[in-house]
């Protein structure tokens, strides 16, 4: 059987797909509590986002604790039962190979708060006022 040939662009919306596909998984195993671990029980955890590479074998899952609270140990939980969220993962999406999964603390939320404070800057505002002029 000839391997089916994508284009880049056809390629980044299968990543894109399947990303997005093992993020509803590892959210709905978080909500309900599937995985037997007491800090991960004691917790809410947000997945904000998965990114595969192309070969789909790996994924960083970017997780966020409700509130920020406890990340490092949420994170650490986290890779502790990465083997059960693998098992599952593969069992729920029928891939041929499990993805290799590493969990990473979201970062974006402070950039994004970094960057909103830059702009509430009153120099940053005056320069952008007096451009609007």
């Amino acid at each position: 059987m000839a391997r089916q040939q994508f284009t880049p662009e056809q390629q980044s919306v299968r990543l894109l797909k399947v990303g997005e596909r093992l993020r509803h998984i590892l959210s709905e195993l978080l909500a309900r509590q599937e995985v037997h671990d007491d800090t991960l029980s004691a917790h809410s955890v947000s997945v904000t986002e998965v990114k595969m590479t192309p070969d789909l074998r790996n994924a960083a899952v970017y997780v966020k604790p409700l509130l920020g609270t406890d990340e490092a140990e949420v994170v650490k939980a986290l890779q502790r039962n990465t083997a059960f969220f693998q098992r599952e993962v593969a069992r729920r999406m029928g891939l041929k190979f499990a993805a290799k999964l590493q969990f990473r603390a979201d970062e974006s939320f402070d950039e994004a708060d970094r960057i909103e404070r830059l702009l509430s800057d009153p120099r940053v505002v005056r320069d952008l006022g007096e451009d609007e002029e």
